[in-house]
C-alpha cells in the first residue's frame, strides 16, 4: 500500500457533474478490506470503472480531473464513431488528437470485424471512426477497404506526411496496433498530460518551452520545427531516439528532475531521459539555427555527455539507527556488497510514511549492533531512484541482499517491527543480531538505620 496524489473531494464532485455520472464513489480499504481484496486492490489510490454492475477495468491514466474526464468520455461513447458525411469526416479528423479512420464498402467483411476489434481494444489510447459512405471510400480507399491515420492539423509540418496509410495487405487487429504504435506520433509529438504515458518510457528527448497551441500555435510550431529539423537528420542517419515538445508550465515537475528552471523563457530547454533512467541535460542555449541541439545530440550519440544526477547533499553525519541515503551515496550504502540493506523510499508528504517512521526507527535501533544489516531510507522526491528499483507509490520498501545487488526484492509484508524482523530472519544472509531491550532495574529497599 502506498500514497499517490489525486484530485481532492471538491474536484471529485466536479468530475461527477462534468461526466453526468450516476455514481462516483470511494471506498476506504482500511475499513472495507473484503471489498478491496475482492477486486484486487493492492495499492492506494486505485480507480476502477464499473458498467452495469460489472468491472470494466482499472484506470491507469493521468491523476488529474481532466485526464479522468477524458478517459471516461472515451469509455462512455462507441469504440468507433460512424462517419455519415464529408462534414462528419472533416470534423472528426480536425481534432487536436490523431484520428484513425477505416473505410469499408462491405460492413460484413473480415477486415471490418478486425478494425472494430482493434477499436474496442485500443479505445483508451486512440480515436477511431469508420465509414461506408461511397464518396469518402472512393476518395480515400478506392479499392473498397483500408484505413488511414490522420495526424492533428495543428501539428502539420514539412518534415513528414500528415496522413499515413496502413501498409499491410491484410487488416488484422494486431497489425493495426503495431501500425499505430509506430506511427501515431510522428517525429516529434506535443506531449501532454493525456498522452505522456504513451510517449514516455523509452529513450526520449524533450524540448520544454511555452507550448500553447490554443493561444500561440505559430510560436509553438516555430520551435518544434527546429527540433524536427535536427531530429530528422539523426533519425535518417539511423540513430535511435524519440523526440517530443512539452509545456514547461505543465511539466515543471519534470524540469525540476533535471535541475532546470520552469520559469518563463523564450528558448526551449532540452533534456534526455533514457528508458533505464539515465538523464542528460543540454547545457548550451538552444539556437534558432538548431546547431546547439545538433552538437548536443552528436555528443549524446558519441557517448561524450555526462549523466545528470538529482541528489540531496550527502549528510555530514549519518550515525543514526536509520541511515540516510541520497542519490550520491546510494552505491556506497545500498550497493555495499558485504551488507544486507533494507531501504524505504518515502515522500515527505505521505501519511503512510509518517505512520511508518517511528516503527522503522525502532527497527533500526534493534539492529544497530548488527554488522551485516543496514536499515536505510531515501526521499524519492528529492533524489533520483536508480534502476532496477521502481517506485510508484509511497512508501516503497526493498531488500537488497549482500552479493546480489542487481536483484533487490520488493518488500510486500506487514509494517510492524515484528513483521520486518520476521522477514529479515527468513531473508537475511546472516541471522539478525538484535539489540537486547534493557530491563528496568528493581529498586533496592532502603536499609533501616540500626
Amino acid at each position: 500500500m502506498g500514497c499517490a496524489r489525486l484530485p481532492g473531494p471538491r474536484a471529485a464532485l466536479g468530475l461527477g457533474r462534468r461526466l453526468h455520472l450516476r455514481r462516483l464513489k470511494h471506498v476506504d480499504c482500511t475499513a472495507n478490506s473484503n471489498t478491496c481484496n475482492k477486486y484486487g486492490v493492492s495499492g492506494y489510490p486505485t480507480l476502477k470503472i464499473f458498467r452495469d454492475g460489472e468491472e470494466v477495468g482499472a484506470y491507469d491514466g493521468p491523476r488529474t480531473a481532466d485526464g479522468i474526464v477524458s478517459h471516461l468520455k472515451k469509455q462512455a461513447g462507441p469504440a468507433s464513431v460512424v462517419l455519415s458525411s464529408m462534414a462528419d469526416f472533416e470534423k472528426f479528423t480536425g481534432d487536436k488528437d490523431a484520428s484513425v479512420v477505416g473505410f469499408f464498402r462491405d460492413a460484413s467483411s473480415d477486415a471490418y470485424s478486425e478494425f472494430m476489434k482493434a477499436a474496442s481494444n485500443l479505445r483508451d489510447n486512440y480515436r477511431f471512426a469508420h465509414t461506408s459512405e461511397e464518396d469518402l471510400v472512393q476518395k480515400y480507399e478506392d479499392d473498397g477497404e483500408g484505413l488511414l491515420l490522420f495526424r492533428p492539423p495543428h501539428l502539420a509540418n514539412k518534415f513528414e506526411e500528415a496522413t499515413v496509410k496502413y501498409p499491410e495487405d491484410k487488416i488484422t487487429s494486431s497489425k493495426i496496433k503495431k501500425f499505430l504504435q509506430e506511427n501515431i506520433f510522428g517525429i516529434c509529438p506535443h506531449m501532454t498530460e493525456d498522452n505522456k504515458d504513451l510517449i514516455q518510457g523509452k529513450d526520449l528527448l524533450v524540448a520544454y518551452y511555452d507550448v500553447d497551441y490554443e493561444k500561440n500555435a505559430k510560436g509553438s510550431n516555430y520551435w518544434r520545427n527546429r527540433v524536427m529539423m535536427v531530429a530528422k537528420k539523426f533519425l535518417d542517419a539511423g540513430h535511435k531516439l524519440s523526440f517530443a515538445v512539452a509545456s514547461r508550465k505543465t511539466f515543471g515537475h519534470e524540469l525540476s528532475e533535471f535541475g532546470l528552471d520552469s520559469s518563463t523563457g523564450e528558448v526551449p530547454v532540452v533534456a534526455i531521459k533514457m528508458a533505464k533512467g539515465e538523464k542528460y541535460v543540454m547545457q548550451e542555449e538552444f539556437s534558432r539555427d538548431g546547431k546547439a541541439l545538433e552538437r548536443f545530440l552528436q555528443d549524446y550519440f558519441d557517448g561524450n555527455l555526462k549523466k545528470y544526477l538529482k541528489s540531496e547533499p550527502i549528510p555530514e553525519s549519518n550515525d543514526g539507527p536509520v541511515k540516510v541515503v541520497v542519490a550520491e551515496n546510494f552505491d556506497e550504502i545500498v550497493n555495499a556488497e558485504d551488507k544486507d540493506v533494507l531501504i524505504e523510499f518515502y515522500a515527505p508528504w505521505c501519511g503512510h510514511c509518517k505512520n511508518l517512521e517511528p516503527k522503522y526507527k525502532e527497527l533500526g535501533e534493534k539492529l544497530s549492533q548488527d554488522p551485516n544489516i543496514v536499515v536505510a531510507k531515501m526521499d524519492a522526491t528529492a533524489n533520483d531512484v536508480p534502476s532496477p528499483y521502481e517506485v510508484r507509490g509511497f512508501p516503497t520498501i526493498y531488500f537488497a541482499p549482500a552479493g546480489t545487488k542487481q536483484n533487490p526484492k520488493k518488500y510486500e509484508g506487514g509494517r510492524e517491527v515484528s513483521d520486518f524482523i520476521s522477514y529479515l530472519k527468513r531473508e537475511a544472509t546472516n541471522p539478525p543480531v538484535l539489540q537486547e531491550e534493557e530491563k528496568p532495574k528493581k529498586k533496592k529497599a532502603a536499609k533501616e538505620d540500626l
